[in-house]
């Protein structure tokens, strides 16, 4: 396995030409690259103070990170209506419809949207979207 990124131990650099360096910025073509890609975005998305270099770097690399995700792992569920999507990311992410009503504000709600006596609301949408990082549009 092929490994670009430093060791834990390692300080980062702290100029974009220094990451680029040790990590170059290209399109991910293979699960090495994505886990040294993931490594380093963990790393620097920790540092307390990043520099705008630092900041720059992990706004790009996040950004190929996601493209591969999407390529790669995105959910097959194109033609599932929002509740059918619902009920596949809840199972893959093994959570209960009581627990989807507490992400929700209310315990009994889950069981309700579930059942199609409640419809989602946008801040449902927005809270689903953001739990489970996946497009709003999924919910709609």
């Amino acid at each position: 396995m092929r490994t670009a990124t430093p060791t834990h131990r390692d300080p980062l650099p702290k100029t974009f030409e220094r990451l680029n360096a040790i990590h170059q910025l290209r399109p991910i073509k293979d699960d090495a690259d994505y886990d040294n890609a993931v490594e380093l975005v963990d790393r620097l998305a920790v540092l307390a103070k990043p520099t705008p270099d630092q900041a720059d770097y992990l706004a790009t690399l996040t950004e190929l990170i996601a493209r591969y995700d999407h390529d790669h792992y995105a959910a097959d569920v194109p033609a599932a209506s929002p509740i059918e999507a619902l009920k596949y990311l809840m199972e893959q992410n093994d959570m209960s419809a009581s627990a989807m009503g507490e992400l929700l504000g209310n315990r009994s709600l889950g069981s309700k949207l579930l059942r199609g006596e409640r419809q989602l609301s946008k801040t449902h949408i927005r809270i689903l979207a953001e739990r489970f990082k996946v497009n709003p549009a999924l919910f709609l």
